[in-house]
């Protein structure tokens, strides 16, 4: 394109020189001399404006010329405010956000079988390249000790009364022993469990061995056992107020202040799990089980019946019909994202703002202008090669106003 704009150039000064030579013999050369003299003018001036963009004319350091170089750093800074101005303000992204749909396409997209599948894919390369890095002594070493310092940290004993505290905060407690209690009936009133406790008992009643009184007394003796407790844990289920459901809380109440309290019983589990950390035992049967998973996980994810695959293809493709059939829930996701979104723009858009200047200030400015050059030079000599053109049918009309007027 450079060479197709300075060949019309050098036309016009051919057809200059020629019509310049031949205005003696008819009127009709000045006036295409004035027509190749404008266009020439016209293509010198274009030539000019397009190459003062990029660089001084013939290297003279003319004032507003090499635009772009420069300026580059004026340039990313307009850019930059432009880009957060019109493309990151608020309320076009969240006019853009209830427009998208996003949990509507979401839904569309995973309810479709083979995009589903895709996702287990991909998501079981990822998998696997996962579990590869991770099949690692140092990663081992490092997941030992990671769980040896976590449990250091962790006072087993006040955690643990405050987690009873919490489960039998109201009553809740109660609600579990009434639900073993119901059980226990239950299994109480089992055949076979009356039949194993006879046997029991007729084994340790050795004195009654005689024409088979043991097991006469063992089944007396069993049905009396098991009544007196199934009644006695009746009465306890039916009455809130038993006595040995008071004596049940009060138990709990002394263990969870021993708990929390107990100096001495804190010390003395204290020292029986620091025992235990200390073992190299707990590390290598650690280790062990890492490696079992790991060994798993890689031999499912590189089989092609992988569960693995298969459970989040599945999950996914549920997600996506689940969200499908729920206009609330996707209506809810959209409301979230609305919600959360104005936060996000003002948290990170002056940071991409921050982004843009700093990248631009750091390209050099002659890669950039010839980067540029590159990309939008093709066009900017369509404006020397119409410059040309045009320069040349204004010096046209030029001459002839001024022949009519004389």
């Amino acid at each position: 394109m450079k060479r197709l704009a300075l060949g019309l150039l050098l036309l016009m000064a051919m057809l200059y020189l020629l019509a310049t030579a031949l205005a003696p013999r008819h009127a009709a050369w000045g006036y295409i001399a004035s027509f190749a003299e404008a266009g020439m003018v016209g293509a010198i001036a274009d030539w000019f404006a397009v190459v003062a963009l990029f660089r001084h004319p013939l290297g003279v350091p003319i004032p507003h010329t090499a635009i772009i170089p420069a300026n580059k750093n004026r340039i990313g800074e307009n850019l930059a405010t432009f880009i957060a101005t019109h493309f990151l303000s608020t309320e076009q992204v969240l006019a853009k956000l209830r427009e998208f749909d996003a949990a509507g396409r979401v839904a569309a997209w995973l309810a479709q079988p083979a995009h589903a599948e895709r996702v287990g894919e991909r998501l079981v390369e990822i998998g696997r390249w996962g579990v590869g890095a991770l099949d690692d002594e140092r990663v081992r070493q490092f997941v030992a000790d990671l769980a040896r310092r976590g449990l250091r940290q962790i006072e087993v004993t006040r955690l643990s009364g405050q987690v009873l505290e919490a489960m039998t905060q109201d009553g809740r407690h109660q609600e579990l022993l009434d639900g073993v209690l119901v059980q226990l009936a239950k299994l109480l009133g089992e055949d076979s469990l009356q039949d194993s406790i006879t046997d029991a008992i007729a084994r340790e009643v050795k004195a009654l061995k005689y024409v088979g009184l043991d097991q006469v007394a063992a089944r007396l003796a069993t049905r009396k056992v098991v009544t007196i407790v199934a009644k006695t844990i009746v009465d306890m289920a039916d009455n809130p107020e038993h006595s040995l459901r008071r004596r049940f809380d009060g138990m709990v109440d002394r263990f969870i202040a021993r708990l929390k309290d107990d100096d001495a019983l804190r010390e003395r589990i204290e020292r029986q799990k620091q025992a235990l950390l200390d073992n190299p035992a707990l590390g290598d049967y650690v280790n062990q089980l890492w490696a079992e998973l790991l060994a798993w996980l890689q031999a499912d994810m590189a089989s092609g019946a992988s569960s693995v695959r298969r459970a989040i293809t599945q999950a996914a493709r549920t997600l996506g019909e689940r969200l499908a059939g729920d206009a609330e829930i996707r209506g809810w996701i959209n409301g979230e994202l609305q919600a959360a979104a104005p936060r996000l723009i003002e948290r990170y858009r002056e940071d991409i703002r921050g982004y843009i200047v700093a990248r631009v200030q750091s390209w050099d400015a002659r890669e950039m202008t010839n980067e540029l050059e590159r990309h939008i030079g093709r066009d900017l000599q369509f404006i020397r090669i119409n410059g040309t053109l045009v320069g040349g049918l204004v010096g046209l009309a030029i001459h002839t106003v001024t022949q009519l007027l004389r």
